[in-house]
């Protein structure tokens, strides 16, 4: 009989999963792994966690959902933290599984994961995460534009957007003991508190997430003034929010794409429709150039190998990290992110601006700072954004932004900046520390 792995990662759901329907219609029966890395549970080379609380409270979430359409199926999820490269073989051996199938990833770390088991087990790696894979692009990877409009003008005029896959009927699964997954506390993690003021009670995983796509689209038909209000820094709906559930791949962006474009064909079709397949592609983008220039986009001149001598003082960054810079637009901000894991793109390209031209701070450490609060953390889009904004991307211009401007256009009012900045029973300096606490203990 033969057996298979199913490698769940950044694509947790049973729709358009190429990975897993090549895995069903090649395998007599199929073993479902999530293998929480380790080492995203460890501080980053900057002391904050990797993954923190927001973000791991979000994927516990959507692990939860993904193990019940499982379970609809016939199957369920083995569960596991450690490295998956060295477990994967070790599981693959346990259960009699001869590969491994798996979504594929863009990024170095990643990419290295990837190399080190295809040595140890036969890998077959589908394009899950993208828009259109690589090969039906216009041009080869070495020849990505590093212009954005350029690779959105080839992309939109050469390129065909696969249609989402439906799940299979039915997954046939290696039998094993199920246990059930962990919560927050036995990771070593405080469950985050809910903030009444965030723009959503966001829960993870795929029934939420077409719940959301279903809301934004059909039932409130937000998405046809999507570009009027996609500034918008108050509420639920000035913009999709779609991205949170992208970065855990509980829904796929393809999936995304063909239900706006049914939207354009029964209710309408204007330029905000357009403008949400516009920053999907943005997202594409991001992917490309991470895959074309590799590791420099970690690098502190980038992918333009710009020699930047950047500060480091702890005291300002701390300032900023807990929204206590002086700058009300830009701590109004700090603080939104600090309290929920959340902020608007507006806030996102305000605060990073300022760090990097303002106070001088290596963009790089205001990523990893992302990385650690942002429950839609996605490596591609999250660095090269902060490249944008420290000037050695894909935009040779130094974007430095006037906050104060910002903040009369965007919060004319100052209704966001009194949200956010109003008396709170909790302090942004011990709020910092409750998320950069080491953590204790990982249960394995």
């Amino acid at each position: 009989m033969s057996k298979a792995i199913m490698w769940f990662r950044n694509d947790l759901r049973l729709t358009d999963n190429p990975a897993l329907n090549a895995a069903v219609q090649q395998h007599d029966e199929i073993l479902p792994v999530y293998i929480l890395d380790e080492r995203l549970l460890r501080p980053g080379p900057w002391g904050f966690p990797r993954m923190g609380a927001y973000r791991l409270k979000f994927l516990l979430e959507s692990l939860a959902d993904l193990q019940e359409d499982l379970q609809e199926k016939g199957s369920q999820l083995l569960f596991k933290v450690g490295v998956p490269e060295t477990m994967l073989p070790q599981i693959a051996q346990s259960y009699g599984c001869s590969a491994v199938y798996a979504s594929k990833e863009y990024t170095h770390e990643e990419l290295q994961a990837e190399e080190a088991l295809q040595a140890k087990l036969e890998c077959y790696f589908s394009h899950s995460l993208l828009l259109t894979a690589p090969d039906d692009l216009p041009f080869s990877i070495d020849q990505v534009p590093e212009v954005f409009t350029q690779f959105r003008k080839r992309v939109e005029k050469y390129a065909r957007i696969p249609d989402a896959l439906e799940p299979p009927n039915a997954i046939p699964t290696v039998g094993f003991a199920s246990e059930p997954l962990p919560e927050m506390a036995s990771l070593g993690y405080d469950c985050p508190e809910a903030d009444q003021r965030a723009v959503l009670p966001f829960k993870g995983g795929a029934l939420a997430a077409y719940d959301r796509l279903d809301h934004y689209l059909w039932d409130t038909d937000h998405i046809a003034t999507y570009k009027e209000t996609r500034n918008g820094l108050i509420g639920a709906d000035y913009s999709s929010k779609f991205s949170l559930w992208l970065a855990h791949g509980c829904i796929s962006a393809r999936a995304i794409w063909h239900e706006v474009e049914a939207y354009e064909a029964e209710r309408k079709s204007n330029s905000s429709t357009y403008w949400m397949k516009f920053e999907l592609l943005w997202r594409e983008y991001f992917k490309y150039i991470a895959m074309k220039h590799g590791r420099k986009i970690f690098f502190p001149g980038g992918i333009q190998d710009k020699a930047v001598r950047w500060r480091d003082n702890d005291k300002l960054f701390h300032k900023w990290a807990t929204g206590t810079t002086g700058d009300d637009f830009v701590d109004a901000n700090m603080r939104e992110l600090l309290y929920t894991g959340f902020m608007s793109n507006r806030g996102r390209q305000n605060v990073a601006s300022y760090l990097v031209h303002q106070l001088k701070q290596d963009w790089r450490k205001g990523a990893a700072w992302f990385e650690a609060l942002l429950i839609d953390y996605d490596v591609a889009s999250n660095y090269g954004n902060w490249m944008y904004a420290g000037g050695v991307g894909n935009d040779p211009r130094d974007r430095v932004f006037n906050t104060q401007k910002q903040a009369r256009d965007y919060d004319k009012d100052g209704a966001y900046r009194k949200r956010w900045l109003q008396q709170d029973k909790r302090s942004p300096n011990a709020w910092f520390e409750r998320l950069t606490a080491p953590i204790q203990s990982v249960s394995k």
